[in-house]
């Protein structure tokens, strides 16, 4: 889970690739043209050409050094793509960088600034992920197949197989009768939608909460309890890998490449927490024996007794139903103290999950020394960590690939795109199994790539 709080943001990231190509056209700045002016000077093309230009793209960019390079190569390719068909380029605007708003992020709270931007001379809102991959010219067929003067919402749908907690259990008499977008594939709403919800917006104020699925929360405020429109479903905004001979159909992809960000980090530079209890030493602890603790050079288990058998450390922390604030904190001390070998990452695993949260050395640090604390020992310690971070202007780096419930617990076809790197909780099911299908022959806890000490 994620914190939005609007009270705070991420700096704007500097742009460096096709200054020289096209030209840039961004939502900011007094010295490039504005959408508005550029459609202006021009006449309206007529409803059979290609005319990229009503279309802005959304890349779900992150501030995160890595994430803006990604983001960067994707708008590099969509420029390429408007110059090789020889038409204007289209607005390529990149998330992160559109305001001081932390909670941007969540879509929703974008919206009014792009109804205001592009309300008037734009016809769709087209939002991508980092990985999705576009043919602009198809994509543009397929567009053009939807009246943009009427409200719809367009994505390559996903359903529930079962209620799950991370829905909040919606629709349980009948799960797979919602449906929700696949991010990865793309999604689009057109302008008249875009300017209605900017509306209601306006009159209600979306709530400082926190988001658990936002892909399902996008949809469902869509949605409105009926007021709004559904998902349309587009067979050609596809999750299949680019170079898949079934793509040839596909308006868009997904990046079949591994992401290079650098050498992967030796197990022996990972630290390993395990937070567990003294009720759960006899069977929680052996699953995390028997899966994924071998591939930990250095590992520790965190409890409120100490058991040499297994063995586990008691920081002097009492065990709390929920929360376990005091205990993550204690463990971030432990991290930097002169007991724990010296290693730049740190990661912090509860004794159901099978691989969590993962944090730098230097965000430890900073976070250590700013002197944000838990309120409580049974504070939420995910929430308590998002908002110390942010108050330190430490990027909270999102991948989809961690997840906080079972796979039970995700769309089929969302999970069968990803290589995922953790899951959590052993109700219902036998996690040993599920262990052995999803995550080891990827040995996912080898996976921690290089990256900027500052971020988490």
């Amino acid at each position: 889970m994620l914190p939005i709080n609007s009270q705070h943001g991420y700096s704007v990231a500097q742009y460096f690739l096709l200054l020289s190509l096209v030209p840039l056209i961004t939502a900011k700045g007094d010295d490039v043209e504005s959408p508005e002016k550029i459609h202006d000077a021009e006449k309206p093309p007529s409803e059979t050409q290609l005319d990229l230009r009503r279309v802005v793209f959304v890349i779900q960019s992150q501030r995160n050094s890595f994430h803006v390079q990604q983001a960067e190569k994707l708008r590099k390719d969509l420029l390429l793509q408007t110059h090789a068909l020889q038409e204007s380029p289209p607005v390529i605007l990149l998330l992160h960088t559109l305001s001081d708003n932390e909670g941007d992020w969540s879509i929703l709270p974008l919206l009014p600034y792009l109804s205001s931007q592009f309300g008037k001379n734009s016809s769709w809102i087209m939002f991508l992920e980092e990985d999705t991959r576009v043919k602009l010219q198809k994509l543009h067929e397929v567009l053009k197949k939807f009246d943009h003067r009427k409200e719809w919402f367009l994505g390559k749908p996903l359903h529930d197989e079962e209620s799950t907690i991370i829905h909040h259990y919606a629709f349980s008499e009948n799960p797979a009768a919602f449906e929700y977008p696949d991010f990865s594939a793309g999604w689009a709403l057109s302008i008249p939608l875009v300017n209605r919800l900017t509306s209601k917006i306006e009159d209600e104020p979306l709530k400082s909460d926190f988001t658990i699925d936002l892909k399902h929360e996008v949809a469902l405020y869509i949605w409105e309890d009926g007021k709004g429109p559904r998902l349309t479903g587009v067979p050609e905004l596809c999750t299949l890998p680019e170079h898949n001979p079934r793509a040839q159909y596909c308006a868009t992809t997904v990046s079949s490449h591994s992401p290079l960000c650098g050498q992967p980090v030796k197990s022996e530079n990972i630290f390993v927490a395990v937070k567990t209890c003294k009720k759960f030493h006899s069977d929680r602890v052996p699953v995390v024996k028997k899966t994924w603790s071998k591939q930990a050079s250095l590992l520790e288990y965190y409890s409120d007794y100490a058991d040499p058998s297994i063995p586990t450390i008691n920081l002097g922390v009492p065990n709390t139903e929920r929360g376990h604030c005091g205990k993550t904190f204690a463990i971030l001390k432990r991290f930097l103290s002169s007991h724990m070998p010296k290693t730049d990452w740190l990661l912090i695993v509860d004794d159901d999950t099978l691989i969590r949260m993962v944090f730098s050395r230097e965000a430890v640090v900073q976070l250590l020394a700013s002197g944000c604390k838990c309120y409580s020992n049974d504070a939420p310690d995910d929430m308590v960590l998002g908002m110390c971070f942010n108050a330190l202007r430490v990027p909270v780096t999102h991948s989809p690939l961690f997840h906080q419930a079972r796979p039970e617990d995700y769309a089929r076809e969302f999970l069968a795109h990803q290589t995922p790197i953790s899951f959590h909780k052993h109700w219902n099911i036998d996690p040993i199994a599920v262990f052995n299908k999803w995550l080891k022959n990827g040995e996912n806890t080898e996976g921690l790539q290089k990256s900027t000490k500052e971020e988490l």
